[in-house]
């Protein structure tokens, strides 16, 4: 071991945000009420201060703890004016009036009760009722009753409960310790030696921070005990005995009231933490079994380890979490894999990393910033000293090969080189010393230990970015038929044996080990419409799926100049001319009016050149269309082409103003006619056209569609990926351009803060030094472009929101909602069209089965359910508004339902209503001719998300530039090249 002296300073921002009673926060005011129940509020675009949000009207004194619920659709309508945008606005909004009034005999009343406050110096328990959230989630409003009645399985346990309290303690351990792993040792060695004594036959779970829980009482109400633990630092591998002292104290009784009122579906606030408590009950044994990653639990043991290449294996795990539902607590079990690092001598992992020999040829600076980078972090155990096996971590690599370190062993300065110490001092020959070291230990003192002399220790997860080979790899190992993955389950279900789990016995869990039988409908898949001209003009789709045989798009486009760069040096002029030929003719076929010969002869590019061969071929074409513009360029890329793809959209979508379809080599190579017809498909919408519609849209027979003016949104936020700390998160909004017709979608993009959920850009003012205060953001532009392209004002808003998860439902809420109705304000201040605002969630382990994996009649050809199986019952939220969707036909593996839930709902739509809906939309998808998995507009924002990556520029600080955006947490990025103006009105990013 050589000690090299070295220190890094380390700095660490904590960020918090307090919400502060009385306060105006995002546009809401928190007031307190009689009997300290909470009411929320809104200060945009309200008249007369009356009108108070939807479910938030305080009944008499005599109810101060009932929140009623108005009928909002109604109530919105009442307090609007006649438009100052639109002359006919009067007339819709006495349809809209009349259309509520046909439909109020069918509602429900929806109240919910809130449980009033309790001074906290009174009430001893721990998990009372919270209530000091005023904003109530929407109740479900009944059941859906649509469709072919069916049973299915699902992913979920039952698992029952007792009735009794439970006590929690605080955990002090000093000296503190930042590592759970440790304080859960520590707490393990405590429990082993002091059960049967100090703790009264207790058998305690520990969180791994400061909190302890029991079944019963421990028979001390604190009490402080003396623990040491054998520990090897990482640093020196040195191994030491420490001594803690950890006290524990009483804290409180947490009741299991809320919990059976919550589960009886009675309007109380989730009892997050005593589902927490029994998630951590039931995780205490596993943890100690598998490695822990999050909610997932992984083991070489369950499966042999699949390699992914570049010294990477796939372990195969589960996850595994507490859910309330209408049954009751359910634990949701799925099955799971991730990477993993092979335990490998550390040279054999370099040269699978690397792909090449190492161990005659020195590494390139590229190949060593690499290696850097897949290393830092990993630990590894030394091999040169026999049987001593000294553990470290890595922090770094040398930038000087083995032979070449030097250092000094005393304080005269006097040198020795690394080769020449391992072999005084270990006897160890250096083979490889054109390699660089390794560089392990701690901020203080830097280590240097040849790569030759360290093997990885196993059972550690990779957590840098897979390569595209690596990610096809594990999608493999991943990709499980139903029969399998549900036979898998079982099987985790049966090994986790909770029956035996002293654990669970402890806290009186019982889970049972068979799948849940949940009662399922399927809907009916909608009629489309296609051109008249087609042969097939309307068009039923069998089992999610159908083709544009007979078809012609139902508004093809016109496209009279456009032009082809091929940027693959392996195709010839005339194999791009003749699939070029080939494309064209499937889009008049289709329905588009396409001219046949390009502008300008195709034009052959270098990949490095990207931006010079766009700029030729753009003013090459003005030139000879003498003032008209070229409408589209057709791309051929080579298979892998790096930063190509992302460069080419960056500037066409944002300086050119171009629409642009790229084509790889194997496509041009290898022509297919599905091929060419899914390409016709998506110029044809990126250039304007509309593909299909549904059928029901033309004959006003789509439910709070039809009938009044009606824009629907997606939304999505994509972050950059695991390992990356800086980048910012891409927010994207798209909505339908188009009404009644709902298939046209205009899309806007925004950068924001690193990881920030909430959209920044919805609505935002600033100071104009000429005109004043200046309102824009993405909302009102697009309300604007809906009134632009339709003529119409939008009267209802349907809003659906991607990639929230559970614990952010009520901030995302909270400050979405609020930014849309500021934008709406914003354009006239009695403009407050009702709001649909649905989260959808594709990141969850809920999967559903066939009952009978052998009736064919019940599931499609990949042995999925099919296409259109709602589920709203059983497994679903005790009293929140939500629903399982498996609206398409699955491919490979197990198709995962997406999961619909409604939070807010001032248009009152019924269970069957916005669950065929959206199940509708799913049909609309303008990229192909299936049913998708995901509602389109949360899709398509995803699509625009992902496209706006590409606009950021390569190779600059993100946030070092001066004329940035502030966003609300203070911390600057720079923003996104705006769209340009020929783009943004079309689905540009298909």
């Amino acid at each position: 071991m050589v000690h090299v002296p070295s220190a890094f300073p380390l700095c660490i921002s904590l960020l918090s945000s307090v919400l502060r009673i009385g306060e105006k926060v995002s546009g809401f005011t928190i007031k307190v009420c009689v009997g300290m129940a909470l009411v929320l509020n809104t200060v945009g675009g309200v008249q007369d201060g009356r009108r108070e949000m939807t479910h938030m009207q305080m009944k008499n004194p005599e109810q101060k703890h009932v929140i009623s619920t108005r009928k909002p659709l109604q109530n919105s309508m009442n307090q609007q004016t006649s438009s100052e945008i639109m002359p006919s606005t009067e007339e819709s909004l006495e349809n809209a009036k009349r259309s509520v009034g046909r439909r109020k005999g069918r509602r429900r009343g929806k109240g919910a009760k809130v449980e009033q406050l309790q001074d906290p110096k009174l009430d001893l328990s721990v998990g009372s009722h919270d209530s000091s959230k005023g904003l109530v989630f929407h109740r479900r409003p009944g059941y859906g009753q649509l469709g072919r009645k069916c049973v299915v399985k699902a992913n979920h346990f039952l698992a029952q409960v007792p009735d009794t309290d439970l006590s929690q303690y605080s955990v002090t351990i000093t000296p503190e310790v930042a590592s759970r792993k440790i304080n859960k040792s520590i707490m393990a060695q405590l429990v082993k030696l002091h059960r049967d004594t100090d703790l009264g036959m207790r058998l305690p779970v520990y969180d791994g921070k400061r909190v302890l829980y029991t079944a019963g009482l421990l028979p001390f109400v604190s009490k402080e005990f003396t623990v040491k633990l054998v520990e090897e630092d990482e640093g020196t591998g040195i191994t030491k005995e420490r001594e803690f002292k950890v006290t524990i104290k009483f804290v409180g009784i947490t009741s299991m009231v809320q919990l059976r009122e919550f589960l009886a579906g009675k309007q109380v606030d989730t009892p997050h933490e005593i589902i927490r408590i029994f998630d951590i009950v039931l995780n205490q044994l596993a943890a100690q079994r598998y490695v822990s990653v999050g909610r997932c639990l992984y083991s070489p043991d369950i499966k042999n380890p699949q390699q992914l290449g570049g010294g990477l294996q796939s372990w195969q795990g589960f996850y595994k979490s507490i859910r309330p539902t209408q049954m009751g607590l359910s634990l949701n079990i799925d099955m799971s894999s991730t990477a993993f690092i092979e335990p490998l001598p550390v040279i054999d992992f370099v040269a699978q990393l690397l792909g090449k020999d190492v161990f005659s040829r020195p590494l390139s600076d590229a190949d060593r910033v690499k290696v850097k980078k897949a290393l830092r972090g990993v630990k590894v155990e030394v091999t040169h000293r026999g049987n001593v096996r000294r553990k470290y971590r890595i922090s770094g690599l040398t930038s000087q090969p083995t032979r070449e370190l030097i250092f000094p062993v005393d304080e005269q300065m006097n040198m020795k080189s690394v080769v020449e110490y391992f072999q005084e001092m270990y006897g160890f020959t250096i083979r490889y010393s054109h390699l660089p070291c390794l560089q392990v230990g701690n901020q203080r003192k830097v280590n240097y230990l040849p790569m030759e002399a360290c093997k990885i220790i196993g059972g550690q997860r990779y957590t840098k970015g897979l390569t595209d080979k690596q990610i096809t790899s594990l999608l493999k190992v991943t990709c499980q038929r139903p029969r399998d993955r549900e036979t898998d389950i079982l099987q985790t279900i049966n090994q986790n044996g909770y029956e035996k789990d002293p654990y669970a016995k402890e806290f009186g869990i019982t889970v049972d080990e068979k799948l849940a039988s949940v009662e399922a409908r399927v809907l009916p898949a909608p009629w489309l419409k296609y051109h008249d001209t087609g042969k097939e003009k309307e068009y039923l789709p069998q089992v999610g799926q159908w083709n544009m045989t007979n078809k012609k798009m139902i508004n093809g486009s016109t496209i009279n100049y456009w032009a082809c760069i091929n940027f693959s040096r392996s195709v010839q002029e005339s194999t791009v001319s003749g699939f070029c030929h080939q494309l064209v003719q499937m889009c008049k076929v289709s329905g588009m009016e396409f001219n046949h010969e390009p502008v300008i002869p195709i034009h052959s590019a270098r990949p490095d050149q990207v931006k010079k061969a766009l700029k030729h071929v753009y003013s090459a074409a003005a030139n000879k269309l003498g003032g008209k513009e070229l409408e589209l360029l057709i791309a051929i890329l080579p298979d892998n082409n790096g930063s190509l793809y992302g460069d080419l959209k960056r500037i066409c979508d944002t300086d050119l103003g171009l629409i642009s379809q790229c084509c790889l080599t194997k496509n041009v190579y290898k022509i297919s006619n599905q091929y060419l017809a899914n390409v016709s498909l998506k110029i044809n919408v990126k250039m304007g056209g509309r593909n299909t519609v549904l059928l029901d849209a033309l004959s006003s027979g789509i439910p709070l569609v039809s009938d009044i003016p009606t824009i629907i949104f997606g939304a999505d936020v994509t972050h950059p990926e695991t390992g990356d700390d800086s980048c910012p998160s891409i927010a994207a909004v798209v909505a339908s351009q188009d009404w009644p017709e709902v298939t046209k979608y205009a899309g806007l993009v925004c950068a924001q803060a690193h990881r920030q959920e909430l959209i920044q850009d919805l609505y935002k003012t600033w100071k104009d030094p000429q005109g004043g205060t200046v309102t824009g953001g993405m909302i009102r532009e697009l309300l604007l472009s809906f009134k632009a392209a339709t003529g119409k004002k939008p009267l209802r808003i349907i809003f659906y929101r991607d990639g929230v998860s559970e614990g952010q439902f009520y901030q995302v809420l909270l400050y979405e909602l609020d930014a849309i109705r500021k934008a709406c304000a914003s354009l006239e201040p009695s403009y407050q069209p009702p709001v649909t605002f649905v989260v959808v969630q594709k990141r969850h382990h809920t999967r559903l089965f066939a009952s009978n994996h052998n009736d064919k009649s019940s599931t499609d050809r990949s042995g999925n359910i099919l296409p259109g199986t709602v589920v709203d019952s059983k497994i679903c939220h005790p009293s929140e508004f939500d629903f399982y969707l498996c609206s398409h036909a699955g491919i490979q593996g197990t198709s995962r339902p997406a999961h619909y839930h409604v939070l807010w709902d001032e248009n009152n739509f019924t269970a069957d209503e916005i669950q065929s809906l959206t199940n509708n939309l799913c049909y609309t998808y303008a990229r192909c001719t299936r049913s998708v998995s995901l509602v389109p507009p949360a899709y398509y924002a995803h699509l625009a998300a992902y496209r706006a990556r590409f606009y950021m520029e390569p190779d600059k600080p993100e946030n070092a530039i001066p004329n940035c955006m502030r966003t609300s947490n203070e911390s600057r990025v720079r923003p996104l090249p705006a769209l340009n103006e020929k783009v943004k009105n079309v689905m540009f990013y298909c």
